[in-house]
């Protein structure tokens, strides 16, 4: 069985490098698994490209299984792809996700892998793990039937978010970003679509993912009185100041934060890591949801690639990242 590899390494701030890598046969509980496709969460590994990891979030950012650290060299990623090649014969040929960098074999425990349902393709299961962020905000949320919602900020974890948000009933719903490209995407996942000076008011729930002060100003401005701003942007090593006078505390407003690291408090007594990742996988049979890839590259292309996507030079929500012999789409 072939035991080489290649990962994608962040060498320093600003510079990517692919380096081979040789395997370990796995243990009784492990598997090996071969990459099909990972996925590229623009806003968070983009930031871990550029160096803008704080110092004082090194461990809170670390990724599943990150070798290295922050700000470099550093493997990072969390949107992984592949088919079981080796390990329980039950998982044997089965395609699986995997919170696993960008890496064209890997081995890892049977606990880190979840089957992908045969009705999700693999090209599409790249987003499991931020559709897993956008259910974890919704339970954090909790958006009730009938409620006026605005998503600020169309990037990958608010296009998720929107996307759940639209099956919900009788809600009123709007996408929010400055970009007006950003129209097509939230027309493909049947939610409307405005510019920040012309979203609707009186909101009882805002869920702020565009990752800048005026996003997050404007979500106040949103609200209806007791109404809640969720925010799930990370802003790396960036200040933030925000209008916390004026009508903020006479209307009762509420701004929380919500982060996939640990399974929202809200929901169901003995919801688990595990379960959560399965629930995003099953939502990702809608096909709605193939409008969050916008673009695709090979893998050895990954190292000229990734600073055209820090620079915006490739604009992307999701990017995705084809392996070599994928034989599935």
């Amino acid at each position: 069985m072939n035991r080489s590899a290649r990962a994608f390494w962040l060498g320093s701030p600003g510079h990517g490098e692919l380096r081979d890598v040789t395997l370990a046969e796995p243990a009784e509980d492990e598997v090996l698994v071969r990459a099909l496709y990972s996925g590229i969460s623009r806003g968070t590994e983009t930031l871990v490209f550029r160096g803008g990891v704080p110092e004082s979030q090194h461990a809170a950012m670390r990724a599943p299984f990150q070798e290295g650290d922050f700000p470099g060299p550093v493997k990072y990623g969390y949107l992984n792809v592949g088919v079981v090649e080796e390990g329980p014969a039950e998982l044997i040929g089965r395609t699986v996700f995997c919170l696993y960098p960008h890496q064209s074999r890997y081995v890892v425990p049977v606990s880190a892998v979840t089957v992908v349902p045969e009705r999700v393709p693999a090209a599409r299961a790249v987003l499991a793990g931020t559709v897993e962020t956008a259910v974890n905000a919704l339970w954090d949320a909790a958006p009730l039937i009938g409620d006026r919602i605005a998503v600020i900020g169309g990037g990958m974890v608010g296009c998720s978010v929107a996307a759940l948000l639209a099956r919900f009933p009788g809600v009123r719903l709007q996408l929010v970003d400055a970009d007006p490209a950003r129209a097509k995407t939230a027309e493909a996942l049947g939610v409307d679509f405005a510019a920040p000076a012309d979203a609707l008011g009186d909101c009882d729930l805002v869920v702020h993912a565009s990752a800048t002060e005026q996003g997050l100003a404007r979500a106040l401005q949103l609200l209806s009185p007791e109404g809640t701003v969720v925010e799930l942007s990370w802003y790396g090593d960036r200040r933030v100041a925000l209008p916390l006078g004026e009508a903020f505390h006479s209307r009762r407003l509420t701004l929380r934060s919500s982060q996939v690291g640990t399974v929202s408090p809200a929901a169901r007594a003995g919801r688990t890591y595990a379960d959560r990742m399965a629930l995003a996988l099953d939502l990702l049979a809608d096909p709605a949801l193939d409008a969050l890839v916008t673009g695709e590259s090979a893998f050895d292309d990954l190292p000229d690639v990734m600073p055209r996507l820090a620079s915006g030079e490739i604009p992307a929500l999701c990017h995705r990242v084809r392996y070599a012999e994928t034989g599935l789409t």
